[in-house]
């Protein structure tokens, strides 16, 4: 590769972005959390060693659940209602990434990590929820640290109908649209997608996509016709691609997972959506070839 070819390869994707390491749930609920995960093909894998946290996965998909109090903002014990507490981004080096976004503005989210547990680093998101840099995701990865593996359990589940990452959600405050998708662009290198380029069958709001190609950011602002709607920024949902939508919802469907069937509303090729569990925990499914968001 020529050094132009290099320079250029790192203007795209300025910190080696590499998809997504796992999604957090903080929940004071993670017997029933687990059970919704378990419904849509995860499964418990591994225990943290000193914390109430439990690490599911299926295929390359990650998802932890952490009920440990202090996991979010102000030391207060995680809500019975499911919220995604943090994200962690695969990339290249993570120190560098991290300094790297630092440099360009973002906030940093002090370590506390105590004895014998890793330190990764990181930034504040939407609504007190973190942005996560990982490296370790290889031959070594993070969990080899903090977690003990749950005995008999294959550590490395196969993925119900190819699930895998295709984006998250994140709702975001009235005309706010544009302040985060300076974040996104000038921390990370995300590009936004024209409005004719659309996923699934929820396809409103401002999609970008990440340098790497491997997974989407979708920016959703409240209904500005609605006289009462809640303005909370925060990571609303996570969307899992699939080649067959409705071989796959039939399989979920006979696991027990609900799906939102209206007449706006509903099944069909292009996706689909579960319905509410514990208020706030929902998945979106979206038709797509691995790897090609």
């Amino acid at each position: 590769m020529s050094a132009m070819r290099e320079a250029l390869v790192e203007a795209d994707n300025p910190i080696g972005l590499d998809g997504i390491e796992y999604v957090e749930y903080a929940t004071s609920a993670p017997q029933a959390v687990g059970h919704v995960l378990e419904m849509m093909g995860f499964r418990p894998i591994a225990r943290h060693r000193s914390r109430e946290v439990l690490l599911y996965r299926q295929g390359d998909m990650n998802i932890v659940v952490n009920a440990h109090p202090g996991v979010v903002r102000g030391g207060k014990l995680p809500d019975e209602h499911p919220r995604i507490a943090a994200i962690a981004l695969r990339v290249r080096d993570a120190r560098a990434a991290y300094e790297y976004v630092l440099e360009r503005g973002a906030w940093d989210v002090p370590m506390h990590a105590q004895v014998m547990e890793l330190n990764i680093p990181g930034i504040h998101g939407p609504g007190g929820a973190h942005i996560y840099f990982v490296d370790r995701h290889r031959e070594f990865s993070i969990y080899d640290v903090d977690f003990t593996l749950i005995p008999t359990v294959d550590p490395k589940p196969p993925a119900l109908g190819d699930l895998h990452w295709f984006g998250i959600v994140q709702y975001v405050g009235r005309d706010r649209s544009d302040d985060w998708v300076e974040f996104y662009r000038h921390l990370f290198g995300f590009s936004v997608l024209p409005e004719a380029e659309r996923f699934g069958i929820l396809p409103k709001g401002t999609l970008l996509r990440s340098p790497c190609r491997q997974f989407m950011v979708q920016l959703v602002e409240p209904d500005p016709v609605t006289v009462s709607y809640d303005e909370e920024e925060l990571f609303h949902r996570v969307g899992f691609g699939l080649p067959d939508v409705p071989g796959t919802v039939a399989e979920l469907r006979r696991r027990g997972v609900e799906f939102v069937e209206s007449a706006q509303t509903h099944t069909e090729m292009r996706g689909a959506l579960t319905r509410h569990y514990l208020h706030s925990l929902l998945f979106e499914l979206v038709h797509d070839a691995k790897g090609q968001p």
